[in-house]
């Protein structure tokens, strides 16, 4: 997968209108290039995962560091800018869902995306299946799922992203889990148990 690098120059001259111009944003060229390699990539594999689109995934990735750069922030703690940054990306996946009937609302990605090697018939098929089995979750849940067992993030940290208590997420979390788990071993399918889960 390559992530076409962003700058913020450029997100200057394709977002802004003369009157938004105005509007100064809260990070440097530096800064932000600092920022945009340490978040790019989970940005982009998170919306990929949740929405079931790359085309879509990379047009999300523009906005939300477009409105992120726009953003009025509080901190300039890392872990909160990075939070910040999924909220948003989070909320534009939720505009897109509700714009589409929920039958059309993920598509499973192209399996053959996936980069060969000695096991690429084994990982085709697992990528599939979880595609499969993913595409039958809520939105919400492929949110905690992906926050949670890709990003590793805590429950506080996935409660800001997602605008939730964190004790809520304990619970969601433990659900969607669940739900993955009971699709994926689903009689006829010989499916891994990701990480572990019980």
């Amino acid at each position: 997968m390559a992530i076409r690098e962003i700058t913020v120059t450029e997100l200057e001259r394709s977002k802004l209108g003369a009157e938004a111009a105005e509007q100064a944003f809260h990070m440097d060229e530096q800064t932000f290039r600092v920022f945009y390699e340490a978040t790019s990539r989970p940005l982009w594999s998170y919306l990929g995962r949740i929405l079931g689109s790359r085309s879509l995934a990379d047009d999300l990735v523009q906005e939300s560091y477009f409105r992120f750069l726009r953003a009025d922030l509080r901190s300039n703690d890392e872990g909160y800018q990075k939070a910040y940054l999924f909220r948003i990306a989070t909320n534009l996946a939720r505009d897109h869902w509700r714009r589409l009937p929920p039958h059309e609302n993920y598509k499973p990605a192209d399996p053959d995306q996936i980069h060969s090697d000695d096991r690429t018939a084994d990982r085709v098929q697992q990528q599939s299946d979880l595609n499969r089995a993913m595409g039958r979750l809520k939105p919400r849940e492929r949110e905690l799922l992906w926050l949670a067992y890709a990003e590793g993030a805590s429950h506080k940290e996935i409660a800001e992203v997602v605008g939730l208590r964190a004790a809520s997420v304990r619970l969601l979390l433990f659900r969607a889990r669940r739900k993955l788990l009971k699709i994926m071993r689903r009689p006829g399918r010989a499916m891994a148990n990701p990480a572990g889960w019980k």
